[in-house]
């Protein structure tokens, strides 16, 4: 089968940074379900783990969201069937989605939603969970619409953040504060729902005081966390929360002693990864997204197609997100 592959790690302008080549097709066991894949997009992940995860020559396949139809099932799966149409995140420790087939773990893949294409589909995953599990597994904010905090995102217009503003304004009854620092990104933040929108590029503090809302309870900070740490723990609320998606390098939690805040991390593949007991929580998040997309209460935030999925392309979806300029998500589809 067709698979993009990095052997060596390079920069995104190497011709070789990313590879066609052809692997053998995978067979699927236990919980494993083979999907034909259709459309995939590129997350910052996935160039974080070409640049630093140096394969030593031997092929590995990155991509982690994908949607598309179950072509064959392991001995324990009972949630899908052939011909189903599936999106997901994947995992960080197998073979990824930037190849015709892909082996997923059942528990943590759900039916894509109908209203959407393949394409669009793939947007989602990753980014879903992250929020998802950043707002309501470690921030616990209650879906009743009824808590009237502040919640503040760092980085809006980004793939997470632009699940998180969603997810906060239709399931809760909480402010929303994004930040971004272009016209066209503080317009896609306002538009995804942020009741406010300010520049993480100039005083935080000082732009909070202009829209006169409650200090921040919950801060989400998706990137830059060095840059904005300092700023972040003298915007928070007493007893606030923070949650980062980023490791970084050692913090001042002095900020956080006084005012009894606590700090909270994610990261979408720890479940997967250590084979956690609480796997199917993934696929019940998905099978919700599905149903709110569906319903019309969340939208797809695919932004851009860069083509079919092969090595030139994933190629320039890589330096795009580098780029740190990237709105929404990119996505590519078909072989």
């Amino acid at each position: 089968m067709k698979a993009v592959a990095f052997t060596h790690s390079l920069p995104i302008t190497a011709e070789e940074a990313l590879i066609d080549l052809d692997v053998p097709e995978p067979t699927p066991r236990r919980f494993d379900v083979l999907v034909e894949v259709k459309a995939v997009s590129v997350n910052p992940v996935d160039t974080k783990v070409r640049r630093r995860s140096e394969p030593l020559g031997e092929p590995r396949i990155l991509g982690f969201d994908a949607a598309g139809i179950v072509r064959a099932v392991g001995s324990h799966v009972t949630n899908f069937g052939i011909g189903d149409e599936i999106y997901y995140a994947g995992a960080i420790d197998r073979p990824g989605s930037n190849a015709e087939f892909q082996l997923v773990d059942e528990r943590i893949a759900a039916r894509k939603p109908k209203t959407l294409s393949f394409a669009e589909a793939a947007a989602l995953p990753l980014t879903s969970l992250t929020a998802w599990e950043m707002l309501f597994d470690s921030f616990k904010i209650p879906r009743d619409r009824v808590k009237q905090d502040t919640l503040l995102i760092v980085g809006g217009a980004g793939g997470v953040g632009s699940m998180a503003i969603q997810l906060a304004r239709r399931l809760t009854g909480l402010m929303v504060v994004a930040t971004a620092s272009r016209p066209e990104t503080v317009e896609w933040c306002s538009a995804l729902g942020a009741h406010h929108v300010i520049n993480h590029h100039k005083d935080l503090a000082a732009q909070f005081a202009t829209i006169e809302v409650p200090a921040p309870a919950y801060i989400f900070c998706t990137n830059q966390i060095e840059h904005h740490w300092r700023a972040l723990t003298t915007l928070l609320a007493p007893h606030g929360r923070i949650g980062l998606i980023e490791s970084s390098a050692p913090l001042d939690l002095s900020g956080l002693f006084n005012k009894s805040a606590s700090l909270h991390t994610e990261y979408m593949f720890a479940r997967a990864l250590h084979q956690s007991d609480h796997m199917i929580e993934q696929h019940n998040i998905l099978q919700t997204v599905s149903r709110l997309v569906d319903q019309g209460i969340l939208r797809t935030t695919m932004t851009s197609s860069m083509g079919r999925i092969n090595a030139a392309n994933l190629r320039r979806a890589h330096a795009a997100i580098e780029s740190g300029s990237a709105r929404g998500k990119i996505v590519l589809e078909g072989f």
